[in-house]
């Protein structure tokens, strides 16, 4: 109010003609309006001119151009800059200077499309870092507004890490960096990974600087492969080698890590430009062997998880990081080599006895056989000289039988050992492999670990019997079953077989004897311990002849013999004849007589 004091009313002011609705002045209103006009900017239809921002709201912009009146735009073709505000200068193209409504038309977006080409591609050449408004998602990346131009952002230059999900930039004002442009199709391409890389170099200068091996850094998971974790370390990245994440074996790094998880980890080693770090996270933590119980020892039952097989054995995880060997060896006391899949798998749940324990080295040889005794220690009491067993048949040698009678107990049976009667050329003859036989316990042989077997002593020697039936002379029928070079097999009664030498198959009639021929055969040799029977055809006939021709040599030589013994009695009887005896000599007579 006090204000009002100081004001001073216009001396010559006309109030009649201001009432009568005259100038206040002496001009004419044309004069007036000229003047006006004068003070206005000087604008065209299809122009582009710089404005002000004087109001904005939810919907619409309020721009100045120093025109008589201002120009209203949606708010929409700000959208690409959210930080729009009161007093900004803005490009704005002159669509009509005066509409039906006497209103002035102005468009920023078609402001910013006429000077779009020359600015994008000064933004390329000075390198200048821009802003756009990313509208939506396209193949393999999103479509931004730069410039009113929809410019390309590909999906591997949004960040320096892989981006899972595209929607969340949609919509979002960011910068970027001209990377291409394809002046015949005005094709432009757009970078945000570009910015982050410049920024993240200036990092990595500084932070690789400064590393050092045994150094403790914290990172994130960036990404997760078969092999291992990268991390980033703010700007760098390391690679935490699967064998690093922990003491225990790893299958799958998912299973120990995730993506975008913090977590500490050391710097284990660097090349000289330090541009590969190896890093680990297993490190940080104590080794589980120095926290293995210090009672543990050689001999302790131990509990653990199958957690690597090989044919040679399996590796067994009784803590975390601690493993123990059973070689296959000790998985069985059998002697075959078998391979460590038959005995157990991976993922199995184990329990073993320790047998080397070497806590310098952290090395542990475990044993699974131990948990059962040793069959041999009790040999003679389980398997005595003797004892009938059933036995399975392992393999075959041309001089025998290997057969195990149970896991451990291995034995032989020689194949002289197989039949009593059959002369087996080969085993596969008599069994097969897989098959069962049972046998006998002969001999015990505990340091090589090996029983002596029969099978024939479960029967009785029938070459007992045979000795009383194929005596020495005795004939017996018999068929030629096989003929060979040195004579010929006969198959004889009670399944027994012998043999005769070609001289000994002559027939009678001069010819030699035939396969599969039935003949009548001699026994000449009986070998009861080589189980051995020669024959003869021949000496059949032969002795005939032979016996016959010493029946009649016999009998002759009797003949001779009877003839000279009579001779001399008849002498010496008529030597002492007197002559009063001649009845008795003629009776001597007729008695020689008859004789004759």
């Amino acid at each position: 109010m006090d204000n009002l004091n100081h004001i001073n009313p216009v001396a010559d002011f006309n109030w009649d003609a201001y009432e009568k609705g005259e100038t206040l002045t002496n001009v004419s209103h044309e004069d007036l309006e000229k003047a006006y006009d004068g003070t206005l900017n000087k604008v065209n239809d299809r122009e582009v001119v710089d404005g002000t921002v004087i109001s904005m709201n939810k919907r619409e912009v309020v721009v100045n151009i120093g025109y008589k009146s201002d120009g209203i735009i949606p708010l929409s073709e700000f959208r690409y800059n959210p930080e729009l505000k009161v007093g900004d200068t803005v490009e704005v193209y002159i669509e009509n200077q005066e509409d039906k409504k006497g209103q002035l038309l102005l468009s920023h977006k078609k402001a910013r499309a006429a000077r779009s080409w020359d600015r994008v591609n000064a933004a390329l050449e000075s390198e200048e870092i821009i802003k756009g408004y990313v509208k939506c998602r396209t193949k393999g990346g999103m479509i931004v507004d730069v410039f009113g131009i929809e410019a390309f952002l590909p999906g591997s230059q949004i960040d320096v890490k892989p981006i899972r999900d595209y929607d969340v930039f949609v919509g979002k004002t960011m910068e970027f960096k001209v990377v291409k442009i394809n002046q015949e199709f005005k094709n432009v391409v757009v970078s945000h990974k570009a910015l982050i890389e410049a920024e993240l170099e200036l990092q990595k200068k500084e932070i690789i600087g400064k590393l050092e091996k045994g150094q403790v850094l914290e990172g994130t998971v960036k990404n997760i492969t078969s092999y291992g974790v990268f991390i980033d370390l703010g700007g760098v990245d390391g690679l935490i080698h699967i064998t690093d994440l922990s003491w225990g074996r790893v299958s799958d790094p998912h299973e120990v890590v995730e993506l975008d998880q913090k977590l500490n980890v050391v710097i284990l080693d660097f090349d000289d430009e330090k541009k590969r770090i190896a890093l680990g996270l297993k490190q940080l933590t104590p080794h589980p062997w120095d926290a293995l119980d210090s009672n543990l020892s050689v001999g302790d039952h131990v509990k653990g998880k199958v957690v690597v097989m090989a044919d040679y054995g399996a590796f067994v995880e009784i803590a975390p990081g601690v493993e123990g060997l059973i070689h296959v060896s000790e998985m069985s006391w059998s002697q075959h080599l078998r391979s460590a899949q038959d005995f157990m798998k991976v993922g199995d749940d184990i329990e073993a006895v320790i047998l080397t324990l070497d806590r310098d080295e952290r090395k542990m040889s475990l044993g699974i056989k131990q948990l059962k005794s040793d069959p041999w220690e009790a040999i003679e009491e389980r398997f005595p000289i003797g004892s009938k067993h059933t036995a399975r048949v392992r393999n075959f040698t041309n001089f025998g039988v290997f057969v195990e009678i149970e896991e451990g107990v291995d034995g032989l049976i020689h194949i002289s050992d197989l039949s009593w009667t059959k002369k087996i050329k080969h085993p596969s003859e008599f069994t097969q492999i897989g098959g069962t036989i049972e046998v006998q316990v002969l001999e015990i042989d505990k340091e090589n670990r090996r029983l002596s077997l029969g099978h024939k002593q479960l029967e009785e020697n029938p070459w007992d019997v045979f000795e009383t039936v194929f005596t020495v002379g005795s004939v017996h029928e018999g068929t030629i079953i096989e003929v060979l070079e040195k004579g010929a097999v006969i198959s004889l009664p009670y399944g027994v077989e012998g043999f005769a030498t070609p001289k000994h198959l002559v027939k009678e009639d001069g010819s030699q004897a035939q396969l599969d021929e039935k003949l009548e055969f001699k026994v000449i040799e009986f070998n009861k311990d080589a189980k051995r029977i020669i024959l003869s055809h021949s000496r059949i006939f032969e002795d005939v002849a032979k016996a016959e021709e010493r029946a009649e040599k016999k009998a002759a030589r009797k003949a001779s013999t009877k003839q000279r013994e009579e001779a001399p009695a008849i002498q010496n009887q008529a030597a002492s004849t007197t002559l009063g005896d001649i009845d008795a000599l003629a009776a001597l007579k007729e008695q020689l007589e008859a004789g004759k």
